[in-house]
């Protein structure tokens, strides 16, 4: 049985790989258009850290099937700030086999292992009760955002 491995992306190929996940998800299945998908922290991945993101990716047997970033500016008025994940998109068919929460996982060690308070997100409406899951807790109302109802959530680490 294969397992799935969750790797920071690195290289040109692995960043490629998850903006082909994104734009499968977000584009051609939720009709994002891609010049608001893809942004200035899609770079090349060399340039990452100094652009303050973290960008991960899921992998089954070396298939590309799951991404997410980690925007480290902080954000709130919280001490210690909160980092924010986004652009979390599984592949259709590897949904509800835990891929997503690997990725949520592994960014919040990261955001930890950097001193941050804990994370902040914007969550499609639908996927709010699998953050909750994770113990966000929603925020505010909902909101639109490329034309899909979000709401604000966060999560806080503890002590």
């Amino acid at each position: 049985m294969s397992s799935i491995e969750v790797t920071r992306i690195d290289t040109p190929q692995a960043m490629a790989d998850a903006l082909r996940v994104r734009t499968r998800v977000f584009v051609e299945e939720q009709g994002v258009p891609v010049d608001l998908e893809v942004d200035a922290y899609d770079a090349d991945p060399a340039t990452h850290e100094r652009a303050g993101v973290v960008h991960v990716i899921a992998r089954l047997d070396r298939e590309a099937i799951g991404t997410a970033r980690l925007l480290l500016d902080g954000h709130g008025t919280h001490e210690p700030a909160l980092a924010h994940i986004g652009r979390v998109a599984v592949l259709a068919e590897h949904r509800r086999r835990g891929v997503g929460a690997a990725l949520m996982l592994a960014l919040h060690n990261e955001a930890r292992r950097r001193g941050f308070g804990g994370i902040a997100i914007s969550a499609q409406l639908h996927a709010v009760p699998f953050y909750e899951g994770l113990g966000y807790l929603a925020e505010g109302p909902v909101y639109l955002e490329a034309g899909i109802e979000h709401r604000a959530m966060e999560l806080r680490f503890g002590a």
